[in-house]
């Protein structure tokens, strides 16, 4: 794996709790977005720590940004004391780098759970994403995100503009440039610790659906599968309370 960078950290919940989970933002987001995860798993009893991607927040910059090393960062990242997580959770490029890590560190963690995974990013989606990412950059105001997403919640529009500010947009372009192919499904099927992913619906938009996820699904026992109906990719801000009820699901 690429040299690893230092993670920033932010956290919900007491850091004495015997169950530490890890929360792993999207492409463009940041830690402060999974606000919504980290509140809910500290009403649960356990202890959520957000990091900010390479590139992304306060976190360093660099300049390779591959799945690859994100993935190196996220595995040099542990629960404070040592040991593993009890679970790390990730989001679409989170969901990736956390493949990734889990399958090159199967120590890292003891259990998954990947939120509307970027597996495979190509094609059709791959140009979606890129384009999503120059909107969200070329006009970083709140009003616009609340016209895009009406249904957010408001710190969810605050936080999505506050993470396009503090995001390099170099950054981001790279990660699309640098990562072609995008395709961590090898790595998903040498994942050795339980995995479920919480797939979007698909028709409203998802990136793990069709073919590509039954591939994923039937190329490792160990990964199962749920879907937030009426969600979209954001599936933890457009759906959150049967987000966070499938994530505790996953999690029990």
């Amino acid at each position: 794996m690429p040299a690893p960078l230092t993670l920033p950290r932010i956290a919900w919940g007491d850091p004495s709790s015997a169950h530490r989970v890890l929360l792993v933002h999207g492409l463009g987001s940041s830690a402060a977005l999974m606000w919504r995860l980290g509140d809910a798993l500290a009403a649960s009893g356990r202890y959520a720590v957000a990091v900010d991607l390479r590139g992304h927040g306060e976190a360093p910059r660099a300049l390779d940004y591959s799945v690859g090393a994100y993935a190196a960062d996220l595995a040099v990242t542990r629960p404070d004391g040592g040991g593993p997580w009890d679970a790390v959770v990730g989001h679409s490029l989170g969901g990736a780098s956390s493949t990734v890590a889990a399958a090159s560190s199967p120590e890292w963690t003891r259990r998954l759970v990947l939120l509307d995974p970027a597996i495979v990013v190509d094609g059709r989606d791959a140009t979606i994403v890129r384009k999503s990412q120059e909107r969200a950059f070329a006009d970083p105001r709140i009003e616009v995100v609340q016209q895009e997403h009406p249904h957010w919640h408001p710190q969810d529009w605050e936080l999505k503009v506050d993470a396009v500010r503090r995001a390099s947009a170099w950054a981001i372009e790279q990660t699309s440039a640098q990562n072609r192919p995008w395709d961590v499904r090898a790595d998903a099927a040498r994942l050795t610790v339980p995995t479920h992913v919480i797939g979007a619906d698909p028709t409203v938009y998802s990136l793990f659906t069709g073919e590509g996820a039954a591939e994923v699904l039937a190329a490792n026992p160990r990964i199962s599968m749920s879907v937030v109906a009426g969600a979209g990719h954001s599936l933890h801000r457009d759906k959150p309370e049967e987000s966070i009820r499938q994530l505790l699901e996953a999690l029990a």
